[in-house]
């Protein structure tokens, strides 16, 4: 299988010769939908935490006797009917992950590659580098590729390239060998070298 590729100033450079496993399978919707969602839930922080009853501080005496006052009847002031008493059924600490094996991931970023292949989506450039970390560099850099939402895939990190992208909206920097799921699903383009593509090519072949 065969993709365009362009240079840095968006200009046709040939075509790249890249896996069909990696980037001619059939969209598998549901497999996707598992993978991202598992994904998104396993960056949440789960850390919420409330008092129940037994937790909160006071409330060891009986506020009045339980017969003969007119009030209702009441145990301890720290009963979640009170002011300052504990929560009913108070949130403890969790953890949202979900399984997912490494097969159903890589099968999730075929998918995904796949289907922005096909939608035109993804960008392949021979390189894509700046020479110092400049905003205005960045920004004349995407105008040539018509880019101006985007996420760009390269290699290896890329301190320049990071921090001129820091500044732009909808602009965000992702690396081959942690490549996310929801960023590519939520990507109006995708950016990406050679050398990434070769580097994700070798991982899901």
């Amino acid at each position: 299988m065969e993709l365009k590729l362009s240079n840095e100033k968006g200009e046709a450079a040939g075509q790249v010769e890249v896996s069909a496993r990696a980037f001619d399978e059939p969209f598998r919707e549901a497999l996707v939908h598992q993978v991202v969602t598992a994904y998104l839930a396993g960056g949440r922080a789960g850390s919420k935490a409330q008092k129940t009853r037994s937790e909160v501080s006071g409330g060891g005496k009986k506020p009045w006797r339980q017969k003969g006052t007119g009030n209702a009847r009441s145990g301890t002031i720290r009963s979640p009917l009170w002011r300052g008493g504990g929560q009913t059924f108070a949130a403890k600490p969790r953890s949202f992950e979900q399984k997912v094996n490494r097969k159903m991931f890589q099968g999730a970023l075929r998918s995904i590659l796949s289907e922005l292949a096909r939608q035109e989506r993804l960008t392949v450039l021979e390189s894509f580098a700046l020479t110092a970390p400049k905003t205005r560099e960045l920004d004349a850099k995407l105008g040539q590729l018509g880019v101006k939402k985007a996420l760009i895939v390269v290699d290896t990190p890329d301190h320049h390239l990071e921090l001129a992208a820091r500044n732009l909206p909808g602009i965000e920097v992702g690396y081959a060998a942690a490549i996310d799921p929801a960023a590519l699903v939520g990507a109006e383009r995708v950016v990406m070298t050679v050398a990434a593509v070769r580097r994700i090519e070798e991982w899901l072949s």
